[in-house]
């Protein structure tokens, strides 16, 4: 089977803040968002440009969407993708919806990550949204 990886136009941040911080309201506002929180932390990926006040952060990710849906019988998608992004020692921040998975990747390992992936048999487009 051969998947095809939408690569988005924008970039996006990764946000650490303590559990029991309040999500900031203005991470709603965003087209895409993504929120994970446990006992030990709450992170948050948004766009760039939208600065938060957190504890850490790590800028200039790049976005590869699996362009979905893809059904839950379907095993090995990101396992193969963050396999043949490792190989090439290039760090990976995976999400996944119920629909979908997304790859971020540092902003300057993004001609090495599609190189890698396209030698490897993926489809790497233009995300149809550009300004998303």
């Amino acid at each position: 089977m051969r998947l095809t990886l939408a690569l988005h136009a924008r970039l996006y941040s990764i946000h650490s803040f303590s559990p029991e911080t309040p999500v900031p309201a203005e991470v709603f506002a965003q087209q895409m968002f993504f929120i994970g929180k446990t006992r030990e932390e709450l992170s948050v990926v948004v766009p760039s440009e939208l600065e938060l006040d957190s504890l850490e952060a790590e800028t200039n990710w790049i976005c590869l969407e699996v362009l979905g849906p893809l059904g839950f019988s379907m095993t090995g998608i990101l396992s193969r993708i963050s396999a043949i992004l490792a190989e090439n020692h290039i760090s990976i921040f995976a999400i996944s919806t119920f629909d979908t998975d997304y790859i971020l990747v540092k902003k300057e390992k993004r001609e090495l990550a599609v190189a890698a992936l396209k030698k490897n048999g993926y489809q790497i487009i233009d995300h149809p949204q550009t300004a998303d």
